[in-house]
């Protein structure tokens, strides 16, 4: 029966070696695992795991492909509905919405949904062919080149409009060109190959545009022709504590480290970018943004923490993340909160004051909440301290277009379809969300491209 088949591991590059490089950890199936894995799929009439994917990939029929070793046709089908699939296969969190719903993860092991998609974006021999659209009159404008701004650009493209991205950096990616690590999600391999595949269908990419100080969005439409400007430009503003210390040298938000090391290449000898990880680095937080930031440091040697004021059940990363962590040999230092950091006679970092914590009522999320255990101080020795609390939206957008409005945490305020208070402005992702997963920023970004292809036909 093929739900009695094991789900077939993954190979991963050892610990002891991958603690001191940047290569990319898992090494990924090969066709023989892959079409083993594909056949465990039940194939169900009504498969939970589409209605769980936020883009909503037609998954029994590409893993149907995959089991053939029809790597090219599953391909197509993954394009119908994803323009990123090599990089949602890394760095999604299955196992809370696909493969958290397959129906064999109820008694046993769900399929590896997420390997299947890395595998056939990695094998496809061929680009996948989509459909000419004449008359590409109408310009779209994309703001953010993020997974939002990717995803909501493919689609238009393909019904026929004429879009242009404009991306704030000097690199197109957002978020995975800034703050996913090289060992979690290579660049030139799979980032920039998918971006090619995006201006394959039409979609130019504008660098070193600032919207709201290079041009405004006014701009846009009333001088450059633009009928409908979509802001997806996540959520890159970094938060931190309030805490006596923040401001001595060797403090960073993750923010700033991992655009450092990502974008700026500072893990790598022939580039000048500085960086500085200490012998000691502390990581304040317990997400996947957290995971990085410490695995980073690790590799470029310091000897890590993670500090975490709840226990390692509450922690937001995925399991993968945390356990490569503790592979690696990252310390992870529960129920623990910082109060203050310590600098020494030059005003650098030189220690972590922190208390101790227990959990107690739950809070609003449904997480049991730390309090703080009186008298419990303690020092951690450490020369860095990396604030990975989150981030929130840039409000500069807002702020420099008449007609937007923000919610009480700095998003864009947007209906479910990405319509933002002013017509023809839609947004969506992190920008109006917050901080969250790449793979609903794409389906927020789909969910906007529908809602302006609507707009502009009835305009």
């Amino acid at each position: 029966m093929a739900e009695r088949i094991p789900r077939v591991p993954v190979r991963d590059q050892d610990p002891k070696v991958r603690a001191h490089n940047f290569d990319e950890v898992c090494y990924g199936y090969n066709l023989e695992e892959a079409m083993t894995e594909a056949s465990r799929c039940l194939h169900c009439k009504n498969p939970r795991c589409v209605t769980a994917c936020p883009v909503s990939i037609k998954i029994p029929e590409f893993i149907a492909k995959v089991k053939e070793g029809d790597i090219n046709g599953a391909a197509a089908i993954i394009a119908e509905d994803s323009s990123l699939p090599a990089v949602c296969g890394r760095v999604c969190p299955q196992e809370t919405q696909c493969e958290g719903s397959c129906i064999l993860g109820v008694k046993g092991e769900p399929v590896a949904i997420g390997k299947l998609e890395r595998f056939v974006a990695d094998h496809t021999s061929e680009g996948v062919a989509h459909p000419s659209v004449d008359g590409k009159s109408k310009k779209v404008a994309v703001i953010g080149s993020g997974p939002a701004g990717l995803a909501c650009a493919s689609d238009l493209a393909k019904w026929g409009y004429d879009v242009t991205i404009f991306e704030a950096l000097h690199k197109a990616g957002g978020v995975l060109e800034y703050g996913i690590p090289e060992f979690r999600l290579p660049k030139e391999k799979v980032l920039k190959k998918e971006i090619e595949e995006v201006k394959a269908l039409g979609v130019k990419i504008e660098t070193d545009v600032i919207i709201g100080r290079t041009v405004s969005i006014d701009s846009l439409i009333d001088d450059e022709g633009f009928e409908a400007v979509f802001v997806g430009t996540g959520a890159g503003l970094p938060k931190f504590m309030g805490i006596p210390g923040e401001n001595l040298n060797g403090v960073f938000s993750a923010n700033e480290f991992l655009t450092r090391n990502n974008l700026m290449k500072a893990f790598r000898e022939d580039y000048m970018t500085p960086i500085h990880a200490g012998a000691k680095c502390c990581v304040v937080g317990g997400g996947n943004v957290a995971m990085d930031a410490a695995r980073t440091a690790l590799r470029l040697g310091a000897d890590t923490s993670i500090i975490y004021r709840r226990t390692e059940v509450e922690l937001p990363a995925r399991k993968e993340e945390v356990h490569h962590a503790k592979e690696e040999g990252i310390d992870f230092r529960m129920l623990t909160n910082p109060v203050e950091i310590i600098g020494d006679e030059k005003g650098w970092v030189k220690a972590l004051r922190c208390i101790k914590m227990e959990l107690g009522e739950p809070d609003e999320s449904g997480r049991r909440s730390p309090v703080p255990i009186p008298g419990s101080e303690f020092e951690i020795p450490t020369e860095t301290v990396i604030m990975a609390l989150g981030t929130a939206p840039n409000p500069l957008i807002i702020n420099k277009t008449k007609g937007l409005e923000a919610t009480r945490r700095g998003g864009l305020v947007a209906d479910e379809d990405g319509r933002t208070t002013r017509e023809g402005i839609f947004a969506g992702g992190d920008a109006v969300t917050g901080a969250a997963t790449v793979i609903l920023a794409m389906g927020a970004g789909r969910k906007a491209a529908k809602a302006i292809d609507e707009y502009l036909k009835t305009k």
